[in-house]
């Protein structure tokens, strides 16, 4: 059966509600969470009942980071959280780990926070709609790649686990008829056998909609193409009634040119979302690169502060009311899970204030600048796309790294380790690529170029080719196979990299 008109109705509900002030809502939101939680610990110490404005919350609120909440706030009673940060006892923690660090966190997540998603999940949908109005989306059902649902029980009725588990498992009821994996698949906690049961799986499925990591479903297609040769390598051949792809989590760019090509002579449409541990934050909801309309009535309340003053003693605290264009923001959010002023460690920019919509630009700790260049990972993601568009080669993972000098004599640089799709590079073709992609970081970045200029301040950057799968097996021998892990994009960290440089002298590289 097609219950697609159903969604048609709640979309028209939700568009007109689309059309209201982003400012009235968001102060709505701010004023419904002080209220919920001024009996609180944390609402107590901050004088939740005092509050009256935007500007009133962020003079009694200063900006944490999970640190900071961990240490002042949930240590202490860890993992029994009742009456602190939030009324009634967390239910549910994210396990998430920083991608250079490795350390564990506990994101707090609550039933609050679980309607929060389905709301955000069920707007990807109208917006789905809005763009395609001849869809027929709930005539069959969704495929999310994520992690296992299997969790740890902390405490009496509390848990852990992964976060796209947790939402798996705790789903709305009029959300599971339209939902796959079945609850016994979803359970896996092997990547690779969760990868190959999928796969078999799903081809028995009518899949109209398929989400993920990007760099987890090109290995999921390639499950499916190994056992469905005769599909040629297109998607429509495995599901001719998908309508769409839900990518998020890392950048699209480098894999654009991938999946364009296995969507290839097909109606298949991308949306892009920023889901994280916190809350979900902003979708798509219109073309690709058009930016992602932030989630305002979503019991969450957001904050940007410039990125150049985040470590600042007194940093500007930017919300919808007075957001601008192209500035690098990290993003600070509030919320139905007892974070308050919470930074995220994602940077954004706005290309829309109006609306708002934002473009996800990298990580707060994901800056290079171990010599004063100040790259970001948007601009090595760029240059990235750039070089290996020019070379007409895609790009399946990579991560970069500065390379310190050994000697006062010595420059310093930057190693690229590049895994490309088609394999094996010629020289020639490395060559070209580090060109290429040094010439972009010049273009956008002035103090690269400056460091650059006549190999003044960093030698040019070297590239080491990956062959396929190394990534992949990287992450698995550091048990951060599959699911929400993402390979770290700027490893800092010397230790990660030497990790990462050990592994790969079991692999073959050029």
């Amino acid at each position: 059966m097609d219950f697609t008109n159903g969604l048609r109705a709640y979309a028209r509900l939700r568009n007109a509600k689309f059309k209201s002030s982003p400012i009235k809502l968001q102060e709505r939101q701010l004023h419904k969470l002080l209220k919920k939680a001024e009996n609180t610990k944390f609402g107590q110490d901050h004088h939740f009942s005092q509050i009256k404005s935007v500007s009133d919350y962020q003079k009694l609120v200063p900006l944490r980071k999970y640190e900071d909440f961990w240490k002042e706030y949930w240590q202490a009673s860890f993992p029994i959280l009742e009456d602190i940060t939030w009324p009634g006892r967390i239910p549910y923690f994210a396990v998430t780990s920083g991608t250079t660090t490795g350390a564990t966190k506990y994101i707090p997540l609550t039933k609050e926070m679980e309607k929060s998603n389905t709301k955000a999940g069920l707007d990807l949908l109208v917006y789905h709609l809005n763009n395609y109005p001849e869809s027929k989306l709930l005539s069959g059902k969704s495929f999310f790649l994520g992690g296992s649902t299997e969790l740890v029980e902390q405490a009496e009725g509390v848990f852990s686990g992964d976060l796209s588990g947790m939402v798996a498992k705790n789903m709305a009821w009029f959300v599971k008829p339209f939902y796959f994996p079945p609850a016994d698949l979803a359970l896996l906690s092997n990547w690779e056998e969760k990868i190959d049961t999928f796969a078999r799986e799903s081809l028995k499925q009518k899949l109209k909609l398929i989400s993920g990591v990007p760099s987890w479903m090109l290995i999921f297609f390639q499950k499916l193409f190994d056992l469905r040769p005769d599909a040629q390598n297109l998607i429509q051949n495995l599901f001719p009634d998908l309508e769409v792809l839900v990518h998020g989590g890392v950048n699209f760019a480098p894999y654009e040119k991938q999946f364009r090509k296995l969507i290839a002579g097909s109606n298949i449409q991308f949306r892009e979302v920023y889901p994280a541990s916190e809350g979900f934050m902003a979708i798509a909801d219109r073309g690709s690169g058009e930016g992602l309309k932030l989630n305002l009535d979503h019991d969450i309340f957001f904050e940007f502060v410039p990125l150049s003053e985040l470590d600042s003693p007194n940093p500007t605290r930017h919300w919808v009311g007075n957001i601008e264009k192209e500035i690098n923001y990290a993003i600070v959010l509030t919320s139905c899970s007892g974070m308050w002023s919470y930074i995220v460690g994602d940077t954004v920019k706005f290309v829309d204030t109006k609306t708002p919509r934002l473009l996800v630009t990298g990580r707060t700790s994901y800056t290079l600048s171990a010599f004063g260049e100040h790259l970001i990972e948007d601009e090595i993601q760029d240059a990235i796309s750039t070089a290996s568009n020019d070379i007409n080669k895609s790009v399946s993972d990579f991560s970069v790294s500065p390379i310190f000098p050994e000697t006062p004599a010595d420059l310093g640089g930057h190693i690229y380790i590049v895994e490309f799709k088609e394999g094996d590079l010629t020289t020639p073709e490395i060559e070209r690529f580090a060109k290429v992609l040094d010439r972009r970081l010049s273009e956008r970045n002035e103090d690269y170029e400056a460091h650059r200029a006549k190999g003044y301040g960093l030698n040019p950057p070297k590239i080491i080719v990956a062959t396929p799968g190394t990534f992949s097996g990287w992450m698995k021998s550091r048990g951060k196979l599959g699911g929400q892990n993402k390979v770290p994009r700027i490893i800092n960290d010397q230790e990660l990299l030497q990790n990462l440089l050990s592994y790969l002298k079991e692999v073959p590289t050029k």
